[in-house]
């Protein structure tokens, strides 16, 4: 084990919803953080309470901008690189701006920490796997995906360039890369703008309107709570024996979309019901969906002993009590 107490790290995209979190554990066990940052889906918001701390800096500028990105590897010890462009409504809205920012930003950034030498931990997605809806998922499970013309698939394809990249420059050149394939992570700071199903559904839920659920809601999905993502990342980011490997990190508690709705109404009380939304209009005509989605984290578990700690419960309260608290601060 390797011990990084005082490690600088650089994280991009530091400002949203897991980075800011991740940047809270960095902090509190005394190592210091840099972020880099567009604020493109990221908010400042995110990380006022920590705004004093002398051992983190936030620079506002993009993974594109490779002078940036260059000086910031060079100043740092460890990169994490967050920056993506993510939720599927953004990815199905903004094809071109995912593409750009998730394939050409990643090369950059793992160019920079080959240059200077840096171990990077490189976010990846769930989204792999494509249509692949048996399960659970290992890490050596197959990709199935629908044509290229179904925008919904140009994320997994470009974080499939990503991980190919990482692993590329390890095998060829030696760079310590680790690669993590987020589930469905939730919990505070999570903002419902991009697709995200469970702030959606909980402020639909809080403002007393139907919960939308698309599709016929039998889909089953998965889903970990950030404090317990968090705690993975830095398990995997502190162990050697991660080092030129790909972890899935989530958690393995399944649950249909339709039954998480009904959770939902039941632990705020709304009297909203639910409607049946058809992918064709949430999104666009043609989209694809998988039935199911469950992580196996053998791998992570044996390597480091990870096991989720929160419940979707826990989840889901802490979600509505945070979605509430919104509600009534917007109206005052």
């Amino acid at each position: 084990m390797s011990n990084s107490a005082g490690t600088t790290y650089l994280i991009t995209g530091g400002s949203g919803f897991v980075g800011s979190h991740l940047t809270d554990a960095l902090l509190a066990r005394g190592d210091s953080v840099v972020i880099l940052d567009n604020l493109s889906t990221g908010r400042l918001a995110n990380l006022a309470h920590a705004a004093g701390n002398p051992r983190l800096r936030i620079v506002h500028g993009s993974v594109l901008d490779e002078l940036m990105v260059d000086e910031l590897v060079h100043r740092c010890d460890v990169v994490v690189h967050l920056a993506a462009a993510v939720g599927v409504k953004l990815i199905v809205e903004q094809p071109l701006r995912s593409l750009t920012t998730n394939i050409r930003g990643s090369e950059i950034v793992i160019e920079a920490a080959h240059r200077y030498r840096r171990k990077i931990l490189v976010t990846s997605t769930s989204e792999i796997y494509g249509k692949n809806s048996s399960g659970p998922l290992t890490e050596l499970s197959d990709r199935i995906l629908g044509s290229p013309a179904v925008v919904r698939w140009a994320y997994s394809t470009a974080k499939a360039v990503d991980e190919i990249l990482a692993n590329a420059y390890h095998r060829e050149r030696g760079l310590p890369t680790i690669i993590v394939r987020l589930f469905n992570t939730v919990g505070p700071r999570q903002s419902p703008a991009y697709g995200m199903v469970i702030p959606r559904l909980v402020r639909q839920a809080a403002g007393d309107v139907p919960l939308t659920v698309f599709g016929d809601g039998t889909q089953t999905r998965c889903f970990a709570h950030v404090g317990d993502v968090v705690e993975a990342l830095v398990k995997l980011l502190d162990h050697d024996g991660a080092v030129g490997q790909t972890f899935n990190v989530g958690s393995n508690d399944e649950v249909s979309i339709l039954e998480l709705a009904k959770m939902i109404i039941e632990l705020t009380g709304t009297t909203a019901g639910v409607d049946l939304i058809s992918y064709a209009e949430a999104y666009e005509k043609g989209f694809e969906d998988m039935t199911r989605r469950v992580p196996d984290t053998t791998k992570l578990r044996e390597l480091t002993g990870w096991v989720p700690k929160r419940s979707l419960n826990d989840i889901l309260t802490e979600s509505i009590a945070e979605a509430r608290a919104d509600l009534a601060a917007s109206q005052r």
